[in-house]
């Protein structure tokens, strides 16, 4: 289960980037990170991508479903699945296990700020964390149903993790069928080579 180092390493990039916007303070280590205020948004490449702090207490993209705690029992349920699929498809192609590794590193990622950020950061009950989001990017100008569009929701490297993750495991199930197929011709085409040699 050696894909299990690209969640971990998916779950620390996460939380590392998290906390600098964030900000925290260790002061029995002597640790003070400022991070930005809520709301706040610094350039990185000009108006294209920005940094812009904020807190979700829903999932995915500022996507509020209500209930903080039973949404944060959904998304444990949701890693427990992921993780149990993962080791049965251990030994299965890498495509796949690299998705679910992807998957599980940004749904564990972001369900470490719903169990704890509430009360290590003193706003909340364990299980009624925010989710730290960042990225900001610009998209195209658009209406639709009646929503104007001009920027992507904000999200951070766990979102983006998941939905890589989903997008590499459609492609992989996808391609799959179609290399088995590929497999059974060959070994037919092979068999009737050997039985006209014979």
């Amino acid at each position: 289960m050696k894909i299990l180092y690209v969640s971990l390493l998916i779950i620390l990039l996460d939380q590392t980037t998290k906390l600098l916007v964030r900000g925290f303070e260790i002061p029995s280590l002597g640790i003070k990170v400022e991070g930005m205020r809520i709301g706040e948004t610094k350039q990185v490449i000009g108006d294209l991508v920005r940094i812009t702090y904020t807190e979700n207490p829903g999932i995915a993209f500022g996507i509020n479903l209500g209930n903080k705690f039973y949404l944060t029992l959904l998304a444990l349920i949701a890693v427990i699945i992921v993780f149990a699929y993962l080791y049965k498809v251990r030994n299965g192609n890498f495509a796949t296990r690299l998705s679910l590794g992807m998957i599980l590193g940004g749904a564990i990622g972001n369900l470490i700020d719903r169990i704890f950020y509430g009360v290590i950061f003193n706003y909340g009950k364990i299980f009624h964390g925010r989710v730290v989001d960042f990225i900001d990017i610009d998209f195209f100008d658009i209406k639709i149903f009646g929503y104007h569009i001009d920027r992507w929701p904000i999200f951070n490297i766990a979102d983006a993790s998941v939905t890589i993750g989903v997008l590499i495991l459609l492609f992989a199930h996808h391609k799959e069928p179609q290399q088995i197929q590929i497999e059974e011709i060959n070994a037919e085409t092979l068999g009737t080579d050997e039985g006209e040699t014979k």
